[in-house]
């Protein structure tokens, strides 16, 4: 890695220990955790399962929001504060900062994943919990690309968020749209329930399934084959690749 990308990276990790980004993720899954102990409580019987079941897809939730939401911060902030000006100045390649800004993120996304797998690892099997926490590693990643491609391409922060957020919760209900417009109750032979397919289709080839990633049921069942998470690692990167190099063109073709 180039020493300059290498900086930006670090001094992105360390702004997010100035930030208190960990403290805000920590609470976060404290408060998660103790709401799995009030399950645990009222649990008849596994309540394990149920307390495992419960923190895991809040944990995520969580983990997704609060490295979106840093992302776009701090991107914003140095942005307001005319950063990008100083490092531009030093004749700093601009791929050089987009790079070196992705990876710190990237570190960030991958402590976040690790620190929110650390309870399900007397919750559920220890295989289990790692490939929770790989996948989640790789679902952050492809957020992270993402936001950092919002902020750089959009100019206003409410916009950048609304469209990173829209984008996440479509790719969690992807698998489920498709099955519905596959399958519908009625109309299926009009123009627009089948122009409406095809956007859909298109939208799938494009968009990231996100449900079959970080799945509750590794926890609470059986762990996943191992060639899935291969798979899930291939998807991550590539998705971060295309991002990573929309966000690029974009920021290239931009004055400051």
């Amino acid at each position: 890695m180039d020493s300059r990308i290498a900086t930006i990276a670090r001094y992105t990790l360390l702004e997010a220990l100035r930030t208190r980004l960990a403290a805000l993720v920590l609470v976060m899954l404290v408060v998660l955790l103790a709401a799995s102990y009030f399950v645990l409580s009222i649990s008849v019987i596994e309540g394990t399962r149920f307390q495992a079941g419960f923190y895991a897809p809040g944990a995520r939730f969580a983990c997704v929001f609060g490295v979106v939401l840093y992302v776009l911060v701090s991107v914003t902030r140095e942005s307001n504060d005319k950063g990008f000006d100083v490092l531009l100045a030093l004749d700093l390649p601009r791929s050089h900062y987009v790079l070196g800004k992705l990876s710190g993120f990237l570190g960030i996304g991958a402590a976040v994943a690790v620190g929110a797998a650390v309870p399900l690892v007397i919750l559920a099997p220890p295989v289990a919990a790692l490939q929770w926490a790989l996948s989640l590693a790789f679902e952050l990643a492809v957020v992270a690309a993402l936001a950092l491609f919002c902020v750089l391409t959009f100019s206003q922060l409410t916009l950048a968020a609304s469209f990173a957020l829209a984008f996440y919760l479509l790719a969690r209900s992807l698998t489920a749209i498709r099955l519905m417009s596959a399958h519908p109750l009625s109309g299926a032979d009009t123009f627009a329930h089948q122009a409406a397919q095809l956007v859909i289709e298109g939208l799938a080839l494009v968009i990231p399934a996100f449900d079959g990633w970080t799945r509750t049921a590794w926890l609470v069942n059986e762990a996943a084959p191992w060639t899935d998470l291969l798979q899930l690692a291939g998807e991550g990167a590539l998705y971060v690749a295309l991002v990573t190099t929309a966000a690029m063109f974009d920021f290239y073709r931009k004055n400051f």
